[in-house]
């Protein structure tokens, strides 16, 4: 499986993206503070989104038919690497244009790709993704989330929960049984697209420790879905939600989430002339290791470019991707607290203590470390 991942370059018309990117966002993100730029992809503004899109930046892998840009997946890598180095407010449009349109693109009816996939592409659809669920931890195999036929359509019941920005989407994808029960395991999945906007449909933002509402539990209680709420073929979910789950494992988005700390962190060090032993070795452990992770990322988006599913590929670099995430805030504060004759500026402080409130999440989103651990395991034979 390690073999599979080979050194990859990023093409040079797929590179020259960087530089427009970069000037918009120099302007877009002048005045964000360092703290404000730390919540990046899970900052939601959906008027950046809609500027994003204006630029043809959402849906860039989707074909033009579709409201895409028919560009490949390293141009995709180009653009989330910028957006997520500046701390760009990414959470509105980023779990529909990272996957949800790639799987209704895959698994969806031409209904489905011709109604849903111009509306993300032009920010005007915001998705969210219903997995997890009360007393079922990452367990996704023992959901019981029902969707029963019903006069040429479906009956929902059921509730989600640590669902990202479902009080802000228009739309959830969402695994749920089909049929059989809980016991048949990956046996009798489906997913479904389910309009938030719909009578039965209760959505509760849950308020975290740093002050900011991302996640929320979902209720349905009797919502009526039309047949065309069913996405791909009936019982075919567990494959499905598999290869979704490689798009949002898989990019930089993995080994990013702490840049605006390491960045904040670096110009003090410059600033303050800050360049004990610790100091550096604990830049230097940074920096080694983004080198290789961001290799790896490359690789997997090559992949993706040649139509591959790397599931157990993308699940190896978000595992280490986001133990790395969680390290850089320690590694901050013990290098900060050996300069105590150098105090760190507020915006610094203020970073830092966001960082380490809300980096226990990294391990959690897109599946957790004993899940992943897990994935890994089998591919190599190992269980």
């Amino acid at each position: 499986m390690i073999d599979t991942l080979e050194l990859t370059a990023i093409p040079a018309e797929d590179e020259a993206l960087r530089t427009e990117i970069r000037d918009f966002l120099a302007g877009a993100m002048a005045d964000v503070p360092a703290d404000r730029r730390a919540r990046s992809w899970m900052g939601f503004d959906a008027d950046f989104s809609r500027a994003l899109a204006a630029r043809g930046w959402l849906g860039m892998t989707l074909p033009r038919e579709y409201g895409g840009a028919a560009r490949g997946h390293f141009a995709r890598f180009v653009l989330s690497e910028e957006l997520l180095c500046a701390g760009a407010p990414v959470s509105a449009h980023w779990i529909a244009d990272r996957q949800s349109a790639p799987l209704i693109l895959k698994y969806g009816t031409e209904a489905q790709r011709q109604f849903y996939l111009p509306r993300i592409c032009r920010a005007e659809a915001f998705f969210c993704i219903g997995m997890s669920e009360p007393n079922s931890g990452s367990d996704l195999a023992s959901i019981r989330t029902r969707a029963e036929p019903r006069d040429g359509g479906w009956l929902l019941n059921g509730s989600k929960i640590w669902t990202t920005n479902a009080h802000r989407s228009q739309y959830m994808i969402a695994l749920v049984r089909t049929s059989g029960t809980a016991a048949d395991r990956h046996q009798g999945l489906s997913q479904i697209i389910v309009d938030l906007s719909l009578p039965g449909v209760t959505v509760r933002p849950i308020e975290d420790l740093a002050g900011d509402a991302h996640f929320s539990e979902v209720f349905f209680d009797d919502v009526t879905l039309d047949a065309q709420a069913l996405i791909g073929t009936e019982g075919d979910g567990w494959q499905q939600v598999n290869a979704e789950l490689a798009f949002e494992r898989s990019g930089p988005e993995r080994i990013y989430s702490s840049m605006a700390l390491v960045q904040c962190w670096l110009a003090h060090c410059r600033a303050a002339k800050i360049d004990d032993a610790q100091t550096v070795a604990a830049l230097g452990d940074v920096l080694t290791q983004l080198a290789s992770l961001r290799a790896m990322s490359l690789a997997i988006a090559g992949q993706l470019a040649r139509g591959l599913s790397p599931v157990i590929e993308a699940a190896l670099v978000k595992d280490l991707g986001t133990e790395l995430e969680q390290r850089i805030p320690d590694l901050v504060a013990q290098a900060l607290g050996q300069n105590p004759d150098r105090p760190a500026p507020p915006e610094l402080m203020r970073t830092l203590a966001y960082v380490e409130q809300v980096s226990p999440t990294f391990s959690l989103r897109g599946g957790t470390r004993e899940i992943l651990r897990g994935i890994i395991a089998r591919g190599l034979g190992l269980r």
